[in-house]
Formats: C-alpha cells, sequence, structure tokens
C-alpha cells in the first residue's frame, strides 16, 4: 500500500473520531436492548411469566423473524432516503417498542413485542455497514469497522452489570427486570433524536472536514466504485441472485447462530452453576460473571483487526477464527468446573468477534450503490435467520437432553462450517486479500 498523504491521514482520522463512537453507541444500545431478555429471563421473568426453556428460546429468537422480513427493504429505503433520517427513524421506532415490555403480562405478549421489536429494529445493523462503508475507502474499513464492532462485546462488558444493578431493585412498584427494560429502552428514543441532527449522509455535506478532505475522500470512494470489476453494472435485484452473497451470507449464518446462542444463554449457563457446581451469585455478581468473556474478546478484536488493515484482509483472518469458536464452544460444556468454563468460552467469544469485522469488508468490495444496500441487507437477513434459530433450537434441545452440550455442540458445528465455506469461497477465486486503493486486481472478491 502507498504512503497515506496528510489530507488521506487528517481526513480517516476525523470520520473516525466524529462518527464511528457516534454510530458505536447506537449499536451498543441496539444490542443491549435485543439482548435485554438475556439478562431478565434468569432473574425472575421466566418464573414470573412461566416461561419453560424452549419459550424462552422462542421469545428469544422470535425477534429475528420481523427483523428478517423487513431487513432488505429497510435498507433499500436507507440507501433511497439517507442515513440520517432513516437510522433516526429506527433507533425511534424501536425505543418506543422496547419500552413495552415493562409491561408485558404474559408469553404471549413477550412473543408479540419481541416480534415487534425486530420490526422495528429492521435495516439498523446493515444499514450502520453501509453508511460506514460509504465513509472509508476499502483500505481503512477494516479498522474503521473495528471501532464499529467494539460496541458489541462492551455492551455485555458494561451492559451486563448494568442490567444486575437495574434488576437488584425494583423501582416505581416495578420488578427489577421490568425496570431494566424501561431504563434500556429510553436512551433509543434519546440518540434517535440527536442522530437526525449529527449524522450526515456523505463526506460532501459535513461541515467539519475541510475542503481538501471532503474532495479526496468524495474521489478515491468514487473510483473505487468505478473500479469495482464485479460491481459496476450489478443492480440490487442481480445482488439478491449472486452466488457469493449468498455463501457469504452462509458464512455468516454460523457466525450469528454461535453469537447469538451465547448471548442469550450464557447468563441462564452461569445461573445454573448453582445447582451444577453449588456455587452461590447474587444477580450483580452474575452480571460481572457474564463479563468476563467479552472483554478480552473487545481486545482481541481490536489487534486482530489491526493486524488485518496492515497486511489486507485475507482469508485465514475469518477462517481461523471461525474454526476455533466451533471446536471450543462444545468443550465449554465439558468442563468440570465454573472458571474452566468460563475460560474456554473466552476463547469462543474472542474467535466469533475477531472474525466479524473483517468479514464485513468483503461484501463492500464488490458491491457499490443500491447493490451494496441489497447484498449487505440479504447477507444480514439469511445470517440472522440463525437468532431465531440459535435460541429456539438451543433452548428446545436443552429442553430434550438435560443439559447444553448438545445444543452448544450443534453451535460449534456452524462455526466451523463457516470456516469450511470461507476456504471454499477463496479457493474458486470468491475472497481473498483486500484491496488498496491502487490494486483493483487485489479486491477480495473481484474476480
Amino acid at each position: 500500500m502507498d504512503t497515506p498523504t496528510s489530507v488521506e491521514r487528517s481526513a480517516v482520522k476525523k470520520v473516525a473520531l466524529r462518527l464511528v463512537p457516534f454510530v458505536a453507541l447506537m449499536f451498543f444500545i441496539n444490542y443491549l436492548d435485543r439482548t435485554a431478555i438475556s439478562f431478565a429471563g434468569p432473574n425472575g421473568m421466566n418464573h414470573d411469566l412461566a416461561l419453560s426453556a424452549a419459550q424462552f428460546g422462542f421469545a428469544s429468537g422470535v425477534f429475528f423473524i420481523g427483523y428478517i422480513l423487513l431487513e432488505v427493504p429497510s435498507n433499500l429505503a436507507l440507501h433511497r432516503f439517507g442515513a440520517r433520517r432513516w437510522l433516526a427513524r429506527i433507533m425511534v421506532s424501536w425505543g418506543i417498542v422496547a419500552a413495552l415490555f415493562t409491561w408485558v403480562p404474559n408469553s404471549e405478549g413477550l412473543y408479540l413485542l419481541r416480534f415487534a421489536l425486530g420490526v422495528a429494529e429492521a435495516g439498523f445493523f446493515p444499514g450502520a455497514i453501509l453508511f460506514l462503508s460509504l465513509w472509508v475507502p476499502a483500505k481503512h474499513r477494516s479498522r474503521i469497522l473495528a471501532l464499529f464492532y467494539l460496541a458489541q462485546p462492551l455492551t455485555t462488558v458494561i451492559g451486563a452489570p448494568l442490567a444486575g444493578a437495574l434488576m437488584q431493585h425494583g423501582v416505581f412498584g416495578l420488578e427489577g427486570w421490568r425496570f431494566m427494560y424501561l431504563a434500556v429502552s429510553l436512551p433509543a428514543i434519546a440518540i434517535g433524536v440527536l442522530c437526525w441532527f449529527f449524522l450526515s449522509d456523505r463526506p460532501g455535506q459535513a461541515k467539519w472536514l475541510t475542503p481538501a478532505e471532503k474532495e479526496w475522500l468524495t474521489a478515491t470512494l468514487a473510483k473505487e466504485a468505478k473500479t469495482s470489476t464485479a460491481g459496476q453494472h450489478v443492480s440490487a435485484w442481480k445482488a439478491l441472485g449472486n452466488g457469493r452473497v449468498w455463501t457469504l451470507s452462509l458464512i455468516y449464518f454460523g457466525f450469528i447462530y454461535g453469537l447469538y446462542a451465547l448471548g442469550f444463554f450464557l447468563p441462564t449457563i452461569i445461573k445454573g452453576f448453582e445447582a451444577q457446581f453449588g456455587t452461590r451469585f447474587d444477580v450483580f455478581q452474575q452480571g460481572l460473571i457474564t463479563t468476563i468473556p467479552y472483554l478480552p474478546a473487545a481486545v482481541v478484536l481490536w489487534l486482530w483487526s489491526r493486524d488485518a488493515t496492515r497486511r489486507g484482509v485475507r482469508t485465514w483472518h475469518i477462517a481461523v477464527p471461525a474454526a476455533v469458536g466451533g471446536v471450543s464452544i462444545p468443550l465449554a460444556l465439558a468442563t468440570n468446573n465454573p472458571a474452566a468454563t468460563v475460560a474456554v468460552i473466552t476463547v469462543t467469544a474472542c474467535a466469533i468477534f475477531a472474525a466479524l469485522p473483517n468479514f464485513w469488508t468483503v461484501p463492500t468490495q464488490f458491491l457499490t450503490g443500491a447493490a451494496a444496500a441489497a447484498g449487505i441487507a440479504l447477507i444480514n437477513t439469511v445470517g440472522n435467520i440463525a437468532g431465531f434459530a440459535a435460541g429456539y433450537v438451543t433452548g428446545a434441545l436443552k429442553d430434550w437432553t438435560g443439559g447444553y452440550l448438545v445444543p452448544m455442540s450443534v453451535v460449534g458445528g456452524f462455526m466451523v462450517l463457516s470456516a469450511v465455506l470461507m476456504v471454499v469461497l477463496a479457493r474458486r477465486g470468491g475472497a481473498g486479500r483486500a484491496a488498496s486503493e491502487d490494486d483493483a486486481s487485489a479486491t477480495a472478491v473481484a474476480h
């Protein structure tokens, strides 16, 4: 890669400091709202609503049915109306729905609200990925997406103790888990309103960039779009039928299956230490233990993505973590003490989060414009079918077998499959290493 110019360095630095923290904060709130059920379930909600493990898993996963139905239309709407307006609309909508969980009366109401939350949130994550991709050239994208993705493990690092603290004492006559839902939903509405005024859709509209920085970003991004050999004339509809897009969708399915199986059931597994090992933890302590895998995961995510930025994203930056995560997660449940279980789960979390930001550099290197909006949304849609499957299947298999070893072995199998598919895609010329600004022939999926 060429040595960055002073204009390039200053432009990318301003994007990293101005946009990424704000969009990452949005992602933090997004992930906290959708996973609040994992904290509420073992800490009063399952008892109060009389939920079995399968019912809890279904409630966790039904979110993704609503999410999936509107994912592609929502991202195409974002492309048409602009990220500033559309992301603000999404956040305010899901904040209102999330607040209603405070008064959920029964399992049926829980299913309905989780479905509605998925409808409200549809398009946020792929929209955020698309938005950030419109602001930085390909060779800087891995680092920018890594900064953005740090919000996800940090949601658990900060959110789990926060949720535990909120649930320890009911307020306004509410049970602790109900008050927790109310407290985590309100920031979505506030930040959604602020988003309308804070974001700009494209570099050319940013008042905080100098004319030289605007010119460099606009010209470089336009050049990349023009020289993308696969994306130059691809329409949104063709992107939806592209074989590489579907292969990437299946790869992402494995990652998301592992991510949400871990996210939804880790607090429940930790709660189960009481019966399995005779340990006793209060709600706040359970929250602290839940954070243990995610802090190292945030560090590994950043270091792994720095290496990917330095070398260019290679196949092994995605395939190796997928394989490690796939092997480690069932081993976690085969250990004989809580410390060993949490240690192996930490390896799994590190593996999943190391792969994800590098994975998302691949589709944005061969899809542009409406094709990028549709293709990214499709990958996220198919991948998030795993969000439903992971919750329901894991809960059902736990009820059937009486433990989590079998369901977590299924999780591991899907992640190993993702690693295999990534290697197959690369060998068929569908993925390799990321392109630099002046080396379009090396684009990861340009052949």
